[in-house]
């Protein structure tokens, strides 16, 4: 089995009986400038911080390879309404300055079983940085 990484007790691994892939990772950051307008000349720009960066990605969960795609939901789900900071890994190394939230998570429904139980799905899920107080 290929551990490829973790969010949590989220685990994101490959192997020929189990699946959790990640995929189309995007991590951003921006600045944060304010403008000051001045009479009669140009406006001042202000550099005034660094805005929390934010992660993105998708894990595919399909059933047949040995994943549970409900239980993985729910432990996201409930990261999610807890506000829980979760370390991120992939491969070898930790990543942010600290930890992560789950802002966001898009559950797209790739199969379903006969009684419309979902069976594989794909989950989108956009975290932003947490850091230390």
């Amino acid at each position: 089995m290929a551990v490829v990484g973790c969010l949590g007790d989220i685990i994101f691994q490959v192997s020929d009986k189990t699946m959790a892939a990640i995929n189309d990772v995007k991590w951003s950051g921006s600045a944060r400038y304010a403008t000051h307008q001045r009479h009669g000349g140009n406006a001042l720009t202000e550099f005034t911080g660094v805005d929390p960066d934010q992660y993105s990605f998708e894990i595919i969960l399909p059933e047949e390879y040995g994943s549970s795609p409900r239980t993985e939901l729910k432990k996201i789900w409930d990261y999610e309404r807890a506000g829980e900071a979760l370390p991120l890994t992939l491969g070898t190394r930790p990543y942010g300055k600290y930890r992560w939230t789950i802002l966001s998570h898009d559950l797209t429904v790739k199969n379903t079983d006969s009684k419309g139980n979902f069976i594989s799905g794909v989950v989108s899920i956009r975290l932003q940085e947490y850091l230390e107080r």
